[in-house]
């Protein structure tokens, strides 16, 4: 097996560090209000909500309009659409890469939001929309004039979706949906919210759950509240649908093979999502690294230590295998269709997430009291990467992928 990255790469990632230099640094050091020791403040409306502030989320557009103009934003995505064709395997290490650089406006997780954008919705449109969605809604989903919120998750039901309780009922040429829906993120923004009704089928089932695309000004939706959460601000609102009426034409991908959209959209986010919170783990152990070099107690460098030692190098360690098993995953992920590598992306994943937070917990140790402060970035990289071992899917969830596949049970 070749270790090496593809030819392109290196290359395309000096690149990137000069536009980010040139053209996302400046625009960052004008607000950095929203990156130092008052960026959890700086960005939550607090009397709105939690959500995020308007100026904060105008200056993450301003970002993503300089990454296009530049040619990076659409990277991943199929040159159909303005993109690059850029691989998954691309796309782990170039994640991976932005996630090292530490916090900052070229790469903000805390709202999914880089200068290599991650569309999910546009893959899920192109493989599953009509030829009517396709022209309303890609180039809409690129631009941001269109969104969606993704509508699986709720009050009784996370893990096990299969037993979601929101229905969809037909009348005529329209559907009528009645539920609730929790943790709806991005949806104080979004113009659409993609809900999943059970449709037909009885509970525990997999086929017999349709995908609707709800306006989210529809009459009988609404939003209650939004969840404050461990990393502020929170964009996972509380979703309530009363006879809401949709179009036939509302529905993505089949009738009652709801979930297979659902999963398309889980996949191209889990690999990126191991990808970026290995970064973060990597930036996490070299500032650790650094700091004990540098950092003097008992007339010695910190680093002398075996005890601050044997921590990172067990880090450091499990940090390089899990970068090749993130690699492996992603270009397997290429060569396959998604379904039948879903293990290997679980792995990936759920071991990606574990790192990350072990490597921020033991950064905040390394520097001590200053590392748990928020003039150091540890804690709130713990925070965001925190919510990765629950959301796309839980780590047990990961697990009971593997197992599957491994002992020879379910499909």
């Amino acid at each position: 097996m070749d270790f090496t990255l593809p030819d392109h790469l290196p290359g395309l990632l000096a690149e990137m560090d000069a536009f980010i230099e040139a053209e996302i640094k400046p625009l960052e050091r004008e607000n950095i209000q929203y990156f130092d020791h008052r960026r959890e403040h700086a960005r939550t409306d607090w009397d709105n909500g939690g959500v995020p502030r308007r100026e904060w989320e105008e200056l993450l557009d301003e970002m993503r309009r300089r990454a296009d103009a530049a040619g990076w934003l659409r990277y991943g995505l199929p040159s159909q659409f303005g993109g690059r064709d850029g691989t998954n395997l691309d796309m782990a290490v170039i994640r991976e890469h932005l996630a090292a650089k530490g916090l900052g406006l070229h790469n903000d997780l805390q709202d999914e939001s880089s200068i290599v954008g991650n569309f999910p919705q546009v893959i899920m449109m192109d493989r599953f929309g009509t030829e009517e969605q396709k022209r309303e809604w890609t180039d809409a989903l690129i631009t941001g004039k269109r969104s969606m919120a993704f509508g699986l998750t709720e009050p009784n039901h996370g893990s096990d979706a299969t037993w979601l309780e929101t229905t969809a009922v037909q009348d005529g040429d329209e559907w009528v949906i009645n539920g609730a829906k929790r943790f709806n993120t991005g949806v104080h923004r979004a113009t659409h919210d993609l809900v999943f009704a059970r449709t037909s089928g009885e509970a525990g089932q997999a086929r017999g759950i349709t995908a609707f695309l709800v306006p989210c000004d529809a009459p009988g939706f609404t939003v209650p509240y939004y969840w404050w959460t461990f990393n502020m601000p929170t964009d996972h609102g509380e979703v309530v649908l009363e006879n809401v009426r949709v179009p036939s034409e509302a529905i993505l991908g089949e009738i009652d093979r709801g979930l297979e959209v659902g999963q398309t959209f889980l996949h191209e986010n889990r690999i990126r999502q191991a990808a970026s919170s290995l970064g973060a783990a990597q930036y996490c152990i070299d500032r650790a690294v650094a700091y004990a070099n540098e950092r003097k107690v008992f007339g010695k460098p910190l680093a002398t230590h075996q005890a601050v030692q044997w921590p990172l190098v067990e880090l450091q360690t499990e940090a390089q295998m899990v970068r090749l098993l993130v690699r492996y995953a992603a270009s397997e992920l290429d060569r396959n269709h998604h379904m039948e590598v879903s293990d290997k992306v679980s792995m990936a994943n759920y071991r990606a997430n574990r790192l990350v937070c072990e490597a921020a917990d033991r950064a905040m140790q390394v520097f001590g009291g200053v590392g748990y402060s928020r003039h150091e970035p540890f804690e709130h990289i713990y925070r965001h990467h925190r919510r990765y071992r629950i959301t796309e899917g839980a780590e047990e969830i990961q697990i009971r992928r593997v197992a599957q596949r491994l002992f020879g049970f379910g499909r």
